[in-house]
């Protein structure tokens, strides 16, 4: 399972194995870099993921970007 998001006009996603949550960077040519210096606690529901990537990401935020957004 695979959800994208748009994180302040930065495309990231995040991918459930097993029991835990990876974090990836998304590139337009469709490459994807893991981002290991972000932990997404394993407990939290997919629901919750915006959330959580709001609170850890806020510093980007901007008028243009105010809020995490799931893409689906």
């Amino acid at each position: 399972m695979t959800i994208r998001f748009n994180v302040f006009g930065k495309r990231m996603s995040v991918s459930r194995v097993g029991a835990q949550w990876q974090l990836f960077n998304d590139s337009d040519a469709g490459m994807r870099a893991r981002v290991y210096d972000v932990v997404i606690p394993p407990e939290l529901c997919e629901s919750e993921l915006a959330l959580y990537l709001d609170d850890i990401y806020h510093e980007r935020s901007s008028e243009a970007y105010p809020r995490v957004i799931s893409l689906g």
